[in-house]
C-alpha cells in the first residue's frame, strides 16, 4: 500500500487528508481551525478591505493536523503504516504573501512585530491595496502592456505586488524590515524541506504567474526599473525574487529529519511544489480540456486549462494564462468571484434574518427551494466583495433590486445565489467570447456538495449540467495527487497527471441538468442583470435603468399567475 498527504490551507482551517494513491481512496482527514482573530482572520472594523493572518497558525496546523490524520488513519485501518506515506502535497489560499527576514522567518513571528498586522500574512481577500493595483495598471498600461495582457488586463488588489507596495506604503518599518515576500505556498512548501532561505526558496508557477506578472518571455517578474518607478524600494526588492518558478510536477524538497519527527514520517520523503488551492482543487476535480471547475467557497474560482501549443488570444478580466500553472502541458486558465459563500454567510450572520433558527443556512434553503424563479421579483449584484473577474474593480459593491414590503429573508436569500449564478455565467460566456470553450461543468466544495438548490439554480441559469466531484476535498486531494506524482511510479505513486487523475478521481452519479421553464425565465432575469452589471460595473454604459423593476415586477406577476 501507498499513500500521499495532501495538506489545504483555507480561508479559515487548515485540511490534512490522507489518500490511497491506488484509487484515490480517503483514508482519513483532519482540521485544525485558525485561533487568531475572527475565524481565524485578523479584521480591523473601521476597515472592511483588511485581512490578515498569523503565521503561527500555519505551522501549529501543520503539526496538529497531520499527527491527527495518522492516527485517524491507523484506526481506521489496522494495516495502515506512517511509513507508507510516499509524498506530500501542499496548497493555500492566494495571493497570500507574508513578509520574511534573510533568514525565512515571518516577521508575524518575530516579539518586535507579533503584534502588527501588517507584519502577518496578506490574506487574498485583503484589498487594502485597491489604490496601488489601479497604480500599477495604469503605469503597465503605459510602458509595459505585455505584463497585463497576461493577467486579464487589469491587476488586481487581491494580488501580490499591490500588497506589498500597500504594505511599503503604510508601515515602512515593516517593508524595510523584511528582506523579501513569499507567498503562503512557498512558505509551506520550504519549512517542510528546511529550504526557508529566501535565496533556497522554490517559487510556484501558478502563485508566481497569476497574481505576480511572472512570464519568461520577460525574464520572470516585472523588470527592476518598472517596479522602481512605483517606488524605488520596491525596485530593490525585485533582486530578491529568483528568475525561476517551478510546476507541481516537481519536487520542492525533500522532507526534513526535523519535520519528520514532528510528524511521524519518513525522513526524506519528497514535497511536491505548492500551489493555490484553487488550482490543485482542479486537479482533484479531474480538470481536462474542456472542463470548467468551479472551487465554490467563500469565493470561486473557475479553472480552465488548454493545451500548451493552443493559439488563444489574451482574455481581458481573467486572472491571467499561465503555461503550467495548473497542469503541466496546459495553459492554465483563472478566473473566479470575489464573494461566493461569504455572501451567503454575511446574510446569515450579520442581518441574521428570522433570528437563530429560522434564518438559518438550512432553514432558509428549504423555504427558498420552494420558490420558483422570478416569483421574488428581486435581482441582486454579486460585488460584495468586489468584482474579481471580469470588471476586476474591487470598489464595487452589492446591490439588491425589488424590493417591497413584503419581501422575506427566503427570497432574499435566493436572489444572492441567483446573483453569484448570473455573476458565473457572465465568466463562461467571457470565455466562450474569446475562443475557449466550455462542454463541462464539475463543482467543488462543501456548497456545491450539500446545497441541491443551488447547484440547479446553476445549471438552469448557466444552461448546463452540473457535475459535482467525487471528493468532498478536492483541493487536499489535488494535493495528495501532485505528491504521487513527485514521488513516481516506481514509489508506490503515478508517472504524470493523466494516470493519477484516472486512478484518484471521478464525480458523482447525480448531476443538476437544466429545467427548459426555469432557464426561459432566468433569460430574462440574466438581461437584466447584464444591464445592472454594465450600468454599475462599467465606464462605457449609456441608457438608463427605469426599465429594470417593472421588468422584474412583470415577471413577478407572471410567474405567480
Amino acid at each position: 500500500m501507498s499513500y500521499t498527504i495532501g495538506l489545504d490551507y483555507g480561508t479559515n482551517s487548515v485540511r490534512c487528508l490522507i489518500v490511497d494513491t491506488h484509487d484515490g481512496a480517503e483514508l482519513a482527514t483532519s482540521v485544525y481551525h485558525y485561533p487568531t482573530g475572527q475565524a481565524g482572520i485578523i479584521i480591523d472594523p473601521s476597515d472592511h478591505n483588511v485581512a490578515r493572518q498569523n503565521p503561527a497558525d500555519y505551522i501549529e496546523g501543520l503539526e496538529v493536523t497531520v499527527k491527527e490524520a495518522i492516527a485517524a488513519a491507523q484506526k481506521a485501518d489496522a494495516d495502515f503504516d506512517a511509513s507508507n506515506v510516499i509524498g506530500i502535497g501542499v496548497d493555500t489560499t492566494g495571493s497570500t504573501p507574508l513578509p520574511v527576514d534573510k533568514d525565512g522567518t515571518p516577521l508575524g513571528l518575530l516579539d518586535a512585530f507579533k503584534d502588527n498586522p501588517n507584519a502577518m500574512a496578506w490574506l487574498w481577500k485583503d484589498h487594502t491595496g485597491y489604490a496601488e493595483a489601479s497604480e500599477i495598471t495604469e503605469l503597465a498600461a503605459a510602458v509595459h502592456p505585455e505584463y497585463l495582457a497576461k493577467c486579464g488586463g487589469t491587476y488586481s488588489s487581491e494580488w501580490f505586488f499591490s500588497k506589498v507596495l500597500r504594505c511599503l506604503r503604510i508601515d515602512a518599518a515593516v517593508f524595510d524590515a523584511a528582506y523579501t515576500w513569499v507567498e503562503h505556498a512557498d512558505y509551506m512548501t520550504a519549512i517542510l524541506t528546511g529550504t526557508t532561505r529566501p535565496e533556497d526558496i522554490k517559487r510556484c508557477r501558478c502563485a508566481a504567474g497569476h497574481k505576480a506578472m511572472f512570464n519568461d518571455a520577460w525574464g520572470g517578474y516585472p523588470a527592476k526599473d518598472f517596479l522602481a518607478k512605483l517606488d524605488p524600494k520596491l525596485g530593490e526588492l525585485r533582486q530578491t525574487l529568483s528568475d525561476q518558478t517551478y510546476a507541481i510536477d516537481t519536487a520542492a524538497g525533500n522532507l526534513t529529519s526535523q519535520w519528520a519527527d514532528k510528524l511521524g514520517l519518513k525522513e526524506g520523503i519528497p514535497v511536491a511544489m505548492g500551489a493555490f488551492d484553487a488550482h490543485l482543487g482542479a486537479v482533484g476535480s479531474g480538470i481536462k480540456e474542456g472542463t470548467v471547475v468551479k472551487i465554490i467557497g467563500t469565493s470561486t474560482c473557475d479553472m480552465v486549462v488548454c493545451p500548451e501549443s493552443s493559439e488563444l488570444a489574451d482574455v481581458p478580466g481573467i486572472c491571467g494564462m499561465v503555461n503550467g500553472s495548473i497542469l503541466p502541458g496546459f495553459l492554465g486558465l483563472e478566473a473566479g468571484q470575489s464573494a461566493v459563500g461569504d455572501i451567503f454567510n454575511w446574510f446569515v450572520n450579520y442581518i441574521q434574518p428570522g433570528g437563530k433558527d429560522d434564518g438559518s443556512h438550512e432553514a432558509l434553503t428549504e423555504r427558498a427551494a420552494k420558490l420558483k424563479p422570478g416569483q421574488s421579483g428581486l435581482l441582486a449584484l454579486d460585488w460584495n466583495n468586489g468584482n474579481r473577474t471580469i470588471l476586476v474593480d474591487q470598489r464595487l459593491t452589492g446591490l439588491l433590486l425589488g424590493q417591497t414590503l413584503h419581501t422575506k429573508p427566503e427570497e432574499i436569500y435566493r436572489a444572492l445565489i441567483e446573483a453569484t449564478a448570473f455573476g458565473a455565467l457572465a465568466i463562461i460566456n467571457r470565455f466562450d467570447e474569446y475562443g475557449v470553450k466550455i462542454d463541462a461543468v464539475v463543482n467543488c466544495g462543501g456548497i456545491a456538495e450539500k446545497n441541491p438548490m443551488l447547484m440547479q439554480i446553476y445549471a438552469d441559469i448557466t444552461g448546463r449540467e452540473m457535475a459535482v466531484s467525487r471528493s468532498s476535498q478536492t483541493c487536499a486531494l489535488g494535493s495528495a495527487i501532485a505528491a504521487s506524482v513527485v514521488a513516481g511510479k516506481a514509489n508506490g505513486g503515478h508517472d504524470d497527471f493523466a494516470d493519477a487523475q484516472k486512478a484518484m478521481t471521478g464525480v458523482k452519479k447525480i448531476t443538476y441538468k437544466p429545467i427548459a421553464e426555469n432557464q426561459q425565465t432566468y433569460q430574462q432575469l440574466y438581461k437584466l442583470y447584464k444591464q445592472l452589471y454594465d450600468a454599475f460595473g462599467t465606464k462605457e454604459y449609456s441608457g438608463n435603468l427605469d426599465n429594470i423593476m417593472k421588468d422584474l415586477l412583470e415577471i413577478k406577476e407572471r410567474v405567480n399567475s
